[in-house]
């Protein structure tokens, strides 16, 4: 993993994944984390890359379920799963529609007001 500075950032959008609901749980041990905080619900984040560690505007999230004998392996795989699929398809939402940022909000499609299609 690397976090990549203001030139990489400034030249390129880039999209990252994190398996647990930013703001909550950052860092290299999100899943970890949201076991021992006992939480009944995480889930992954979708968003944009900035020169902190997970703190770019959120693109999209999706809850994962924590089930009672889940243990670390066990969830980060089923987050996995859903990570991969939303990022697949965010990625082709924002080809086919575009997208804006306006301060922390991400906005996919509809950018000019008028109906999507």
């Amino acid at each position: 993993m690397k976090i990549l500075g203001p030139p990489t950032l400034d030249a390129f959008p880039v999209l990252n994944t994190h398996p647990a609901l930013l703001p909550s749980f950052p860092g290299a041990h999100g899943v970890r984390d949201a076991l021992v905080h006992g939480v009944k619900v995480t889930g992954c984040t979708v968003m944009l890359a900035d020169s902190g560690v997970d703190t770019g505007p959120i693109v999209a999230q999706e809850a994962v379920p924590v089930l009672p004998d889940d243990d670390e392996a066990v969830l980060h795989e089923r987050i996995k799963t859903v990570e991969r699929r939303l990022l697949v398809e965010i990625v082709g939402r924002m080809a086919r529609e575009g997208w804006t940022v306006s301060g922390r909000q991400v906005r996919i499609g509809n950018l000019t007001g008028g109906e999507s299609t």
